[in-house]
């Protein structure tokens, strides 16, 4: 193997690490409204990413996070395609980062100077407000930019929110803003939940995204949620110059605009702004952790334009990390579902930014040695908005006589299995596959969007499930009945008939969603679907040699090894057979090698609206199937755009465009073609 192909290899087992590490804390922040690592460090491993796949082009794929914002919906409520996609921001955390932001923006405008609108960013949950001849009619949060949760009943509660908008509006106005909880509404309901035994809320944002996730709207009505509204989306007839202007229009229509927000001449002016709330935040009655400055000019916004992830006009200064200082009290170790092993820092609970922290990860046992932090030592801890911290390092003169490293595992804590250092690597393994603390994170995964899609199936029901005995591994989730359903907490009949529903479907899913969800080490979601594809049934790729896959475009050989492990392995094997017996999808839909011509061939779709018989994941799946092409944009070269209940921008935009619409009817019928 020469250099480059070294090269090449490690980039490609890096990129998998970094898109599992980057999905996993995305679903914590946005799914679980919780984090275990700062913005700092999750902004480090997104831009890691971003640098790999520059260096090596063939390894970006469209799932990539850094094709997207991030985030996906929760699975309890509707799903809501946004008419205007809600792009992320990039952050920085300098005054340098701040003044090369200027530097791109006077790049991009050849040389024009731009006026600054600069604003609290709002430690929140983002949302989209949509009213219609001045009627409220929906609220949904950002999820994945593209689709997010319907939360319209739970946002109607907000006291502040008109649900009839002031004065003469257009007949659609689609708004963005922020969910917030202000600090007293969170000591009242933390004095309330202490009295009942209960534990308090950690912070008014993971009350916010708590609060918002309530099935019950009277539950929500009873916690004083705000919402400042900051943007409006470009659709229909809405057209204004600037976004100072945009603000105005925003209060004359009744809605609530934060009263701080400045229009600066000047990047001098604009850091200063920035400047003057990072001292003065603990003025505020509501969390801020940055700043954000907006390029005023709606003519210069539309020339710097935007990435696929972020706009080039917009930039939030994150303020800088907090340290305190507290005390070890113990260091534990987690399992995740490969078997990492990961220690983390028990502590002395101690305020810092807004919250009360207790435990931090310290992510392997080299970078515990290497920090050398023991149990009993006082640790600097640093914050930047996230619940769970970074340990900096510990204050040598304050270290206690006697103490002692904390020793790497040689048995699993979970199981007592055997563990194992990765070859080359820096994560410590239990290499038992039926560890209980594996089991249940790949279970997660199993179940997850991306792989089987189970419904119901929530990290919560799969704790249970593991607890009681009731699952060990995947096959079993098959195996299941509403009987030993409805023993778990807060299953009911109905919920448990739904779950055993959501099971059921889950066995028509195409092959490469359950080669994802076999959790193979390397392979993801777009080297599942690589697979699949390649060698178009389970057998085939279970019998495959390493050369073979190697001979794959997109499979090296660290690829080829893990693949070649996981199939060689008789309880892996075992497994298939099993899930096969289950009914499970076990090879590709194949017009083509049945001689017969796929009808979607060469053609583009896009898709847009809520659809009646399909999830967004199985129409793309099927348009596959099909010989065709799943965008998610429509642009001239797009075919056909499938459209469902409530297509916004991207149908006025297929009709501009003269691009071939079709309803979901006209969809099927065309399919009906080759079904024969």
């Amino acid at each position: 193997m020469n250099d480059r192909d070294a090269t090449q290899e490690r980039a490609v087992a890096r990129c998998k690490e970094l898109r599992e590490a980057i999905a996993r804390h995305n679903r914590l922040y946005y799914a679980e409204a919780r984090s275990e690592i700062s913005d700092f460090e999750y902004d480090a491993l997104v831009k890691e990413l971003e640098a790999l796949e520059s260096a090596f082009p063939e390894l970006a794929s469209p799932d990539s996070p850094t094709q997207r914002v991030g985030g996906e919906p929760l699975v309890e409520f509707a799903t809501v395609e946004h008419a205007v996609p809600m792009l992320s921001i990039d952050n920085t955390y300098s005054p340098e980062d701040v003044r090369a932001f200027d530097e791109r923006v006077r790049r991009g405008l050849d040389g024009d100077r731009p006026a600054y609108v600069v604003e609290l960013k709002m430690d929140g949950v983002a949302i989209s407000l949509r009213y219609e001849d001045g009627q409220y009619v929906r609220a949904a949060t950002r999820g994945d930019g593209e689709r997010g949760d319907d939360v319209t009943a739970n946002v109607r509660t907000i006291k502040m929110l008109p649900l009839q908008l002031q004065g003469p509006s257009p007949r659609i106005l689609e708004v963005r803003g922020e969910v917030y909880m202000r600090h007293a509404e969170l000591a009242r309901i933390n004095a309330l939940r202490e009295e009942e035994g209960e534990a308090p809320l950690a912070n008014p944002r993971n009350a916010t995204a708590g609060t918002l996730k309530q099935l019950d709207p009277k539950a929500v009505a009873q916690r004083n949620l705000d919402v400042t509204v900051y943007d409006i989306a470009p659709i229909g007839d809405v057209a204004l110059t600037s976004h100072w202007e945009t603000l105005a229009a925003l209060r004359a229509h009744g809605l609530p605009t934060s009263p701080y927000s400045e229009r600066c001449a000047s990047i001098d002016e604009a850091w200063a702004v920035c400047e003057r709330w990072q001292t003065e935040r603990a003025t505020l009655p509501f969390e801020i952790d940055g700043m954000v400055i907006k390029v005023d000019s709606a003519a210069q916004r539309r020339r710097l334009g935007a990435t696929s992830k972020s706009p080039r006009w917009v930039i939030a200064y994150k303020f800088p990390a907090q340290v305190a200082q507290t005390v070890v009290r113990a260091i534990t170790i987690q399992v995740g579902k490969s078997g990492v092993l990961t220690p983390v820092a028990e502590m002395e609970p101690v305020p810092l930014a807004g919250t009360v922290v207790k435990r931090a990860t310290l992510h392997n046992f080299d970078d515990l040695e290497r920090k050398d932090i023991r149990v009993g030592d006082t640790v600097e801890i640093q914050k930047a908005g996230e619940i769970i911290p970074q340990v900096l390092c510990y204050v040598k003169e304050l270290r206690p006589a006697h103490t002692k490293r904390a020793p790497a595992p040689a048995r699993c804590p979970a199981c007592g299995g055997e563990v194992r250092k990765d070859p080359e690597g820096v994560y410590l393994r239990c290499l038992n596959l039926a560890c209980p603390a594996q089991a249940k994170e790949k279970l997660r995964h199993f179940a997850s969007r991306g792989a089987m899609d189970i419904e119901g199936m929530g990290a919560a029901v799969i704790e249970q499930l593991v607890d009681q005995g009731l699952v060990r591994s995947p096959v079993e989730l098959y195996e299941l009945d509403v009987e030993s359903l409805i023993k778990l907490e807060r299953m009911g009949k109905k919920s448990a008939e739904n779950l055993v529903s959501g099971i059921l479907a889950s066995k028509q899913r195409p092959l490469h969603r359950l080669i994802n969800g076999l959790n193979i080490r390397h392979v993801g979601a777009h080297l599942a679907e690589t697979l699949a594809e390649h060698f178009g049934n389970m057998d085939r790729l279970m019998a495959a040699t390493e050369t073979e896959l190697c001979g794959i475009y997109d499979v090296g050989e660290a690829v080829a090894k893990s693949v070649r492990d996981f199939f060689g392995n008789a309880e892996n094997r075992a497994l298939i057979e099993r899930l096969r017996e289950h009914g499970l999808t076990m090879a590709v839909e194949s017009r083509a090698a049945q001689g017969k011509k796929r009808p979607f061939e060469g053609k583009t779709f896009v898709v847009t609206g809520a659809l009646k018989n399909y999830s967004r994941e199985s129409i793309q799946d099927r348009i596959k199937q099909l010989g065709g092409r799943a965008s998610t944009s429509v642009s001239a070269k797009t075919d056909f755009l499938l459209a469902g209940e409530s297509a916004g921008s991207k149908l006025e935009k297929a009709r501009k465009l003269g691009v071939a619409v079709l309803t979901e009817e006209e969809f099927e019928r065309m399919t009906e073609t080759d079904d024969g």
